[in-house]
């Protein structure tokens, strides 16, 4: 639509979609409104909607995936989160442990990075694991404990659903919903998040290409959910000396691709502590939107992944490099 496209007008052209028996998705933009037709069996007639006033044009997408499509929205998705924006020119930092493990673990962390570089407050109250008998997680009382360590700080929380069942729980606490990268394709939970109102931060499948990546994203828009976050965190490969291969490839691509935001998770990728610096200052310098990492006070000690979390030194350090290379940028 045009920048100077009235509500009446958009209106109008969203009736004249569905009209034609085709479903219409608004997707609010930074300067413009687009307006997604799906559902449509073939090509569509451009000229039934090109000569209606407040169109400025109309263009046929050529992906499989067409809300989170570049063409579709040539603008940048920018997401709000109390007054944290994702997207753009933003660079936003995610920090905490992997799991919640106690009121005072997870205290004594947010205090010590909400003040060193740290926007938005990770931690998992549910953890998927490979193996049956390590830490699942407190449930919903490790999300009491997030709201508590938000209402401490001041920052957003971000933490993972894992199943349909505790969605409406996780949606009620958080600020964030993550979906992790064993249920990147896990698709009625897709669809109960495109019911959602708060914003979904979708990790890439350990072995899914950018565009089963995207598709999956797909699936949260085109249920009405325009808040998505997309999150690299490693793809599994045939080396050994970290836990995945972070693709750095991946942040041009999609930033290419769709007008969503990108993050990066570089502790996932790199499984130690060593790798996770460089991994995120090289997250920086190819463009992300930010990055999530893992930081534990005793890590040696930590329930969950303890190998690859920082010391809040080490991210008090990674703060202030991070911020020389975005002045430098």
């Amino acid at each position: 639509m045009q920048r100077s496209a009235t509500k009446d007008q958009i209106d109008n052209v969203v009736s004249a979609i569905e009209s034609r028996q085709y479903q219409a998705r608004p997707l609010p933009g930074g300067e413009r409104v687009a307006i997604g037709v799906l559902y449509n069996k073939g090509a569509v007639d451009a000229s039934m909607f090109s000569g209606m006033p407040g169109v400025k044009e109309v263009i046929a997408v050529t992906r499989p995936y067409k809300l989170v499509s570049r063409e579709l929205s040539s603008d940048d998705t920018i997401i709000n989160v109390k007054d944290i924006q994702i997207g753009g020119n933003n660079f936003v930092i995610m920090a905490g442990p992997c799991a919640i493990e106690s009121y005072d673990q997870a205290m004594k962390i947010g205090e010590a990075i909400v003040n060193k570089g740290a926007h938005i407050f990770r931690g998992g109250a549910y953890k998927p694991r490979t193996s049956p008998y390590s830490f699942q997680g407190l449930g919903e009382e490790g999300l009491k404990i997030m709201a508590k360590v938000r209402e401490q700080t001041g920052m957003p929380i971000i933490t993972e659903v894992m199943d349909f069942q505790t969605f409406d729980l996780v949606e009620s606490y958080t600020d964030i919903i993550q979906i992790g990268t064993r249920n990147m394709q896990n698709f009625s939970l897709l669809r109960r998040a495109g019911q959602s109102k708060k914003p979904v931060f979708l990790k890439r499948g350990m072995a899914a290409t950018i565009d089963e990546w995207l598709m999956a994203a797909e699936y949260i828009l085109e249920g009405g959910n325009t808040q998505v976050i997309l999150c690299e965190r490693g793809v599994r490969t045939f080396v050994n000396h970290s836990r995945n291969t972070l693709d750095l490839s991946a942040v041009p691509v999609v930033k290419k691709e769709t007008h969503l935001p990108i993050m990066m998770d570089p502790s996932h990728a790199g499984g130690h502590r060593d790798q996770v610096i460089p991994l995120s200052l090289a997250s920086v310098a190819v463009g992300a939107h930010g990055i999530m990492v893992e930081v534990h006070h005793e890590p040696d000690k930590a329930l969950s992944d303890g190998a690859q979390s920082l010391y809040p030194e080490q991210f008090e350090h990674l703060c202030r490099q991070v911020h020389a290379i975005r002045q430098v940028l």
